[in-house]
């Protein structure tokens, strides 16, 4: 696999949170989160189906409850392995999946529509209001 599409180590993947990384499509820098899900990784843009400006990892890890990422926001619940929201405003929406492939203990980005940035966050927020910073 190509080195510069390395996300991480399949050992660096919580258990019962997420993994935060930046992806680009031309100049537009996302996030998205790997997540275990059955025995496998998954990964999913970092927001929710209700409010596309609520990010599901803040920068600590998504809450996550019975297997099921949880929006902060309003409650929504979301299927790890699936991504179809199986509680909340958004109930039957479904996450935005990037595609990742797992070799050689290790989770690599394999989308044709994104390259991998860096691991976590490379967008500035300002926390005190929720917001990107210079984007209202």
């Amino acid at each position: 696999m190509d080195e510069n599409r390395r996300i991480a180590a399949v050992e660096e993947i919580p258990d019962d949170t997420t993994f935060l990384f930046t992806i680009r499509n031309g100049f537009d820098e996302e996030e998205a989160v790997l997540v275990e899900a059955d025995d496998d990784i998954r990964a999913w843009k970092n927001y929710c189906q209700h409010w596309t400006d609520v990010r599901l990892d803040k920068g600590d890890g998504a809450s996550m409850r019975d297997g099921e990422l949880v929006c902060g926001k309003h409650g929504a619940l979301f299927e790890s392995d699936s991504g179809v929201c199986t509680y909340g405003p958004c109930e039957g929406a479904v996450l935005d999946e990037v595609d990742v492939t797992v070799e050689d203990g290790a989770v690599y980005l394999t989308d044709p529509d994104y390259e991998f940035v860096q691991q976590g966050s490379s967008i500035e927020y300002d926390l005190s209001s929720n917001r990107s910073l210079g984007f209202e």
